[in-house]
Parts: C-alpha cells; structure tokens; sequence
C-alpha cells in the first residue's frame, strides 16, 4: 500500500527545516511531491550553536539540561511551523498526510558510547499538526552497536535505481558532514561519513567574514589551498579505517588552519571537503564510474569543480541535473524512511553503519 509521507529534516549545518512530500510504499518511490523551507532566524542558530556546545557534556540521550531545553522547543516550533506554512500553501490538510518523518536536531553524536542525541519534542510536533509523527530513527541502531548514521542510503538506492545506470554508481550527500552510499545493483549498499562537509568551511566563513556560507564558492574560487595542510590533515586515523563509519559535526573542528588569507582558507576547507570524499574511493570494492552530489554543497561550484578533479575519470554531476530535487533529497528521504517503519522494513544494514543486523527502528507519536 502507498503511503503519503511528510518528511522533515533539520541538518547538521544549522540552516533550517527542509519540508518534502512523497508518495512511497518504503520500497519504491511511486511520486514526488513538492517541498519547503523554513530558515532558521539567526537567534536560533546562535541557540543551536550553543546547545551544539552543551551537548558535549550529555550522558543520558532524553537530558536536556540549561540552553538544550530551550534549543529543543525550538526546534520542535520551527519544525510545526514549517509544516503549518508547506500545507497552507499546496492546500493540503493533515488528514491526506498518513505519516511525518521527524529527524529533529542533532546535537551530540558518539556512536562509540553507543549515544545519539537528536532534539525535538515529537509528542509536541503531533499535537501541533495533528498528523502522527515518526521519530527518533537512529536510536535502536546505535543501541545495538550500529554508528546510527548515515542513515538514507536506503532512500539512495531507491533512486539510483530509477537512473537505469550501469553501476558502481556513488551518491554524495555534502550537508554538515559529506556522507556516501555505494550503489552496486540491488545487492551491493554500502555507506559512510567520508568527512567534512560544510561544516568547517560555514564556521570559518561565519568567524572570519560574518556570513552563514560561501555562495556558489565564489570566495574559495578567489583563494589558493594549501595542499601540505590537507595532506597532513588526512593522515588523521579516520580516513583509513573502511566503512561503515560515521561522525559528528564537530569532530575536525581542532584542526587549525593557522595565520592564512580568508580567501586561502576558504579554498583550503573546500578541497579538504572534495580530498576527504575522494579519499573513500580505494576503501570501496570497485572504482566508481559516476558520483552524483547533493546536500547544500551541491551548490558549490568551486567544490564540485574540486570533486571532478579528483574522482576523473568518474563523472560528477549535481543531482538537480539528474531531475532530483537536491536540497530536498534528505527531508524526503525521512518520509520514506517513515514509511519504511510503519511497514516495519529494516532502516539500516550493517554495510550501512555497522549493525549486526538489518534494524528497523522509529516511534510513532500521535496527536
């Protein structure tokens, strides 16, 4: 049976709530719906930051102590209030929606203490929509030993498989962290975090020009990398150790590009980005033959003219070339993986992120 899944999702860089609508029995995707977007003020960006900060200290997943209660509700009012403008403007009314995928936040991400901490109050969400909501997606599988993350390869895969490609074909997801699901027929799925995404690079360009981002890379395009830094900086034991492997947001926030030109240092966390990405490609079992980037870096020009670089032969090519919707691929991606849960089909695999096993996971609020 289809289902009408509304999936949401917040990222890793902070920028806002991205709003989808798919059409989806969790195996095949049968229609795309439109989507949205709810930027983040920037008071509430300072407060995620802030609870990006606290976090650190957390144990416990549920705690939310000092600025994390506050950061949570939020998260949880720009979530309802996303959804509350998406379905103002398609006229559409809670009752034609069957499911809301509901990532929330994620503020902490240690895999290794077997802790995934994603804010977000779901029970509030549900009530304020009046539509049932699926959350806490990664829990189940780091519980059991997995990295909880990434987690839409399953979602990769059903639209790779549309493509009708001939394979190993690679798709790139460049949000706060860049993270790769491997694509080899119907059988072969394997995915990692590869490294940073945006992160770094939107930290420096927020400290050191005030801005949230480099547009279209146009900043990096003026500056030169420094190769020596990023060769040093993937001597790092994460890049060598094979996937599944996964990250958090801050995880390469120590390294320091020391006494450069903004412009140098722009371009220097660019190519570190497109270095760590290529980096993967003797960890997997075949050379790729295509790569197709989407996420917020998929708007980067001078980062995607840096991938093609290093992954010639290989082609790469945005995935809005391909007809699909980049900024939009990770909040449908929640709707599908929602309906994935209502099915009880399994989220992750251990070619994913490392779980013993196939794991389902999600729970469902309910108005």
């Amino acid at each position: 049976m289809m289902l009408t899944a509304l999936g949401l999702m917040s990222g890793t860089s902070l920028d806002g709530v991205d709003v989808a609508l798919i059409e989806t029995d969790g195996r095949q995707i049968k229609a795309f719906g439109p989507s949205g977007y709810r930027p983040y003020t920037e008071g509430e960006r300072s407060l995620l930051r802030q609870a990006l900060t606290e976090a650190v200290h957390l144990s416990q997943r549920d705690a939310r102590p000092g600025i994390l209660r506050q950061a949570e509700q939020a998260v949880t009012t720009a979530h309802a209030e996303a959804v509350a403008a998406f379905t103002a403007q398609h006229r559409i009314s809670p009752q034609e929606i069957d499911i809301v995928g509901f990532h929330g936040q994620t503020v902490l991400h240690r895999p290794e203490r077997r802790l995934t901490v994603q804010i977000g109050d779901a029970l509030a969400l549900a009530k304020a929509i009046h539509i049932p909501v699926m959350h806490d997606f990664r829990a189940a599988d780091v519980e059991a030993g997995g990295q909880g993350a990434p987690f839409v390869p399953v979602y990769h895969r059903a639209l790779a498989q549309s493509l009708n490609r001939e394979g190993p074909i690679v798709v790139v997801n460049i949000g706060g962290v860049s993270n790769i699901t491997y694509i080899d027929g119907l059988d072969t799925l394997i995915a990692c975090d590869t490294g940073p995404g945006n992160a770094l690079l939107d930290d420096f360009m927020f400290r050191q020009m005030h801005q949230p981002f480099d547009t279209a890379g146009k900043f990096a395009a003026l500056g030169k990398p420094d190769e020596a830094w990023i060769a040093q900086a993937l001597k790092l034991p994460f890049f060598s150790v094979p996937p599944p492997k996964s990250l958090d947001r801050n995880d390469f926030a120590g390294l320091k590009l020391g006494a450069v030109a903004p412009a140098d240092g722009a371009a220097t966390l660019t190519a570190f980005t497109a270095a760590a990405i290529a980096r993967v490609v003797p960890l997997l079992p075949k050379r790729p033959k295509s790569w197709i980037i989407c996420g917020g870096g998929a708007s980067n020009l001078t980062l995607l003219r840096m991938l093609r670089e290093r992954l010639a032969p290989a082609t790469v090519e945005p995935a809005e070339a391909l007809g699909w919707a980049a900024d939009a691929i990770e909040a449908q991606a929640f709707g599908f993986l929602a309906a994935r849960g209502m099915k009880g089909l399994p989220l992750s695999y251990p070619a994913t992120t490392g779980v013993p096993i196939p794991m389902t996971g999600g729970i469902i609020a309910r108005p």
